[in-house]
């Protein structure tokens, strides 16, 4: 079958990457195809004329990363495979922000107005959009579907809205089911998710007026889900605040784990990780950013504060930021701040003996 490669999502359209969109053969073969990962699969999948939503013929497919507890990612600073014609490419925390480094004019640039220098990186859930009470609307419309009821414990409802759908079904609800009534209810409840995803019309109180202040101060900002690409610019489009974000990273870029989808955010931004701010309501997702050498800015709300103090900034809403927040993040960091440097020992010069001679 006849495939035209379009650019991957994964890397970067800007030249100075060096990353930029390749070529690709007209024709596959299957022998090039064997051990390929998930990266692979997705260029291959939209090359071949699959929708940008990860559909096949208008079909969606089901969207079980949003209910499903993500993995973390990047613990020792390892990152991504990008699929390139010469093979595999190795993208990781230090190839990035090795190869990201600002060139001459940049840096006279960034000097001259320093904030041009950071990237913004924004979690969907919970920062952008309030995802938690879709969710678990999306479960009490499935349970009156089913003729049943959703417990009202705090503590049950809190891991609905972060464990795996089979979980929750199985464990949690206790509905006995069968294998393929279990793919019924999980097809259906992300049905109802995205049902109630498109009718948002707000985002997080405070969002917009903090997106349009760094865009004055002409920040790039991202946005990372695990949603597909379709349903994550129509959310964005209804709540009005699209032209804000010059990057999104969403299923299709086929990030295995939080910290992926956050280099996948620093490339195409053109930033470097080390020069990214995240903002996230939850402490795992601190943690990510901070594998991948991000500041991170925590939104108290869905956890306390307690369970934030691990952010590099914890605030209740956007309405408490400014852009010298930014700075002052970055106020302790010199220009090789955590680089390894190499010291110098130099022997000291003898000492000279005063004689005589030398005095007179």
């Amino acid at each position: 079958m006849e495939c035209s490669f379009r650019s991957s999502y994964l890397l970067p359209r800007r030249p100075s990457l060096l990353l930029g969109d390749s070529q690709f053969p007209a024709k596959l073969r299957s022998s090039k195809l064997k051990g390929s990962n998930l990266v692979n699969r997705l260029v291959i999948k939209n090359a071949c004329g699959f929708g940008e939503n990860g559909s096949v013929n208008g079909s969606p497919i089901t969207p079980n990363k949003v209910f499903m507890e993500e993995a973390i990612g990047a613990e020792y600073g390892e990152g991504f495979e990008s699929f390139r014609p010469n093979g595999l490419l190795k993208v990781d925390v230090d190839f990035l922000n090795n190869r990201l480094q600002e060139g001459f004019l940049k840096r006279i640039r960034y000097a001259m107005k320093p904030d041009e220098a950071y990237g913004l990186i924004f979690s969907w859930d919970n920062v952008v959009a309030d995802t938690r009470s879709l969710k678990l609307n999306a479960w009490k419309q499935l349970a009156s579907e089913e003729g049943k009821e959703i417990p009202e414990d705090s503590d049950v409802q809190r891991l609905m809205l972060y464990a795996g759908a089979d979980h929750v079904l199985r464990k949690l609800l206790l509905w006995e089911t069968s294998e393929s009534e279990l793919d019924r209810l999980k097809s259906r409840l992300s049905q109802l998710y995205y049902d109630n995803l498109l009718k948002l019309r707000k985002p997080v109180e405070g969002l917009e007026e903090w997106l349009d202040a760094v865009s004055t101060s002409r920040i790039p900002c991202a946005v990372v889900s695990s949603l597909d690409r379709k349903n994550m610019v129509e959310a964005l489009e209804g709540m009005g605040i699209k032209k804000y974000f010059q990057a999104i990273v969403t299923e299709e870029d086929g990030m295995e784990s939080m910290a992926h989808r956050l280099l996948s955010a620093a490339m195409k931004l053109d930033r470097k990780p080390s020069k990214c701010v995240v903002f996230e309501d939850d402490p795992r997702g601190v943690t990510a950013a901070h594998n991948c050498t991000m500041m991170a800015v925590a939104l108290i709300g869905a956890y306390p504060a307690y369970d934030l103090e691990q952010a590099d900034l914890a605030v209740g809403s956007f309405n408490e930021l400014s852009v010298i927040n930014l700075r002052r993040l970055f106020a302790h960091r010199g220009s090789d701040f955590m680089d390894l440097q190499k010291q110098i020992v130099e022997k000291a010069p003898p000492r000279r003996r005063i004689t005589t001679d030398t005095i007179f």
